[in-house]
């Protein structure tokens, strides 16, 4: 009896000429072909007037047992798979079922990975160490999995996801992402690739904090940078040699010089400065937190008798300073949309034993706002279908779900950020023209936006529903007098502990927390 050959076939991500020759030859050199019904395509010319057996996608355990059992019956068989066989793949099925005492004989083809093909099109961001993480649930319980990915971003490694995300399990990915969030700077840069060297291939470049307004697919690769990760032209790169691991870090804070058994208020806007300014005029100790250098100017000049702690300190450093600090109150005074920071300071307060309390500024909304938005993806559609110069009063995070949407190209699109260099470089990465770039802080009078609109011939704004704080029935009162519609995306609703919807509620709550 002929002895059998068991080739496992990696044919890359889908191009031809991403298949390795060691490969072609296999397959023209077999008997039988294993492999799902999409990959026949790309290797057709080389398996003419071969055995085909080709078993739907789900049955990956059935294909590698059908590969198995033609190479001890004798035969020269290939099991295909995409990409690198070994990697997320076939392979591990196939070695799992084959026995101690099979003789055929096995050969390992490798083949250009997902990983390897979406980098390519990114540039070179995996040129220093990195990881891999599936998302994918179906063969590994999801707090391994998590537990991986919080590894992953406190190392700080570039990584490439896998698997992002299917029409059952919509939401790991921004769970995921939020992790790496906690550890790494949210201008870290990152890469979305689909279909990879396959019809239909998309590549776009966000910074991390931009990831979770996104939607993705199976077919959707996503690579994270890490904190040397940098922009040449329309590609990133990992530099090779790292010169200094703690270059582009806030240092540690010094947390001797933090006020003891103080309120922390974690601000950044107008009224959570205002707030500050009330609690320390109290003779209460307190810190302000600002998450940027920029805001913790403003702090120092708004919040006089306040300590200020400005930076992007990262949840690590927020931690060591609250828990050595003996932080008494968390009061989350951020920007109504600012849901990422409000969940990390909710965690840190379970985990600390530090009573929590949301300051959220009234709504402005009205309820039966017909123009109102669920999210950025629907105010993006919505403004293309009423307007063809589009004034985006939605701040610079968010500016990727409105001039990178599908259609977004036959538009021409405005924005106002604050004036702050990363914000102005990030828009000008997106392709915004500086013409149609107003850097500014604000908030912005009625008259202002007026004169604005009207010179640019502004003819639909896309808002958040900010608040009076944030100069929402400015911009109200400034469209309804040009005519123009104003699109208002909704407040992302999260379950807050203890909420207070004026200055007045929080110094009564605080009064009763601390007894003074």
């Amino acid at each position: 009896m002929n002895k059998g050959v068991l080739n496992l076939v990696s044919v890359g991500p889908g191009f031809e000429q991403m298949i390795v020759p060691r490969a072609i030859e296999a397959l023209r050199d077999s008997e039988v072909i294993v492999a799902y019904e999409l990959y026949l395509r790309w290797i057709a010319p080389h398996i003419e007037g071969k055995e085909i057996h080709s078993p739907p996608l789900t049955q990956e355990r059935e294909r590698a047992l059908l590969a198995i059992e033609q190479a001890r019956a004798g035969r020269r068989v290939s099991l295909v798979s995409s990409g690198d066989i070994g990697i997320y793949a076939m392979a591990a099925l196939a070695f799992d079922d084959m026995r101690e005492d099979d003789t055929y004989e096995v050969n390992v083809i490798p083949g250009v990975t997902s990983a390897n093909a979406c980098a390519s099109l990114l540039g070179s961001p995996l040129s220093h160490d990195f990881a891999t993480l599936s998302l994918s649930n179906l063969l590994c319980p999801w707090e391994w999995i998590e537990q991986r990915a919080s590894h992953i971003a406190q190392a700080d490694l570039a990584c490439v996801l896998y698997n992002v995300q299917s029409a059952g399990r919509q939401e790991g990915v921004y769970r995921i992402l939020q992790l790496m969030l906690q550890h790494k700077a949210p201008h870290t840069l990152c890469g979305v690739v689909r279909n990879a060297y396959r019809p239909g291939q998309q590549v776009a470049i966000y910074r991390l904090d931009e990831l979770p307004a996104l939607q993705f697919d199976m077919l959707t690769s996503i690579v994270i940078g890490n904190r040397f990760t940098q922009r040449k032209r329309d590609w990133i790169f990992t530099p090779r040699g790292y010169n200094d691991w703690t270059q582009g870090q806030q240092p540690e804070p010094d947390t001797p010089e933090l006020p003891s058994q103080a309120v922390w208020v974690f601000a950044g806007t107008s009224d959570g400065n205002a707030l500050a300014a009330q609690l320390a005029a109290s003779a209460q100790p307190v810190v302000v937190s600002a998450a940027t250098g920029y805001g913790g100017e403003l702090a120092q000049q708004d919040c006089p008798g306040a300590f200020v702690w400005a930076g992007r300190q990262g949840v690590e450093a927020r931690r060591q300073a609250l828990r050595q600090s003996q932080a008494r109150v968390l009061v989350d005074a951020t920007h109504p949309f600012a849901t990422q920071m409000s969940q990390q300071l909710m965690e840190l307060s379970r985990e600390l034993g530090i009573a929590y309390l949301r300051y959220e500024r009234p709504s402005q909304l009205a309820a039966d706002d017909v123009l109102a938005c669920d999210d950025m993806a629907q105010a993006a559609q919505r403004a293309m279908q009423m307007g063809r110069r589009i004034f985006l009063a939605t701040g610079s995070k968010d500016l990727a779900s409105f001039v990178q949407a599908p259609g977004a190209g036959e538009h021409e699109w405005f924005a106002r950020v604050t004036a702050d260099p990363q914000f102005v470089s990030r828009a000008l990465e997106l392709g915004l023209p500086r013409a149609n770039l107003c850097a500014m802080q604000g908030p912005f009078s009625r008259s202002f936006n007026e004169a604005l609109w009207r010179d640019w011939q502004i003819d639909c704004v896309v808002t958040k529903d900010s608040g009076e704080a944030g100069g929402y029935r400015a911009k109200l009162d400034a469209a309804q007098a040009l005519g123009i519609p104003v699109l208002t995306v909704r407040r992302p609703a999260l379950d807050y502990p203890a909420v207070a919807g004026d200055f007045d509620a929080v110094h009564r709550q605080l009064a009763d927390w601390l007894g003074a």
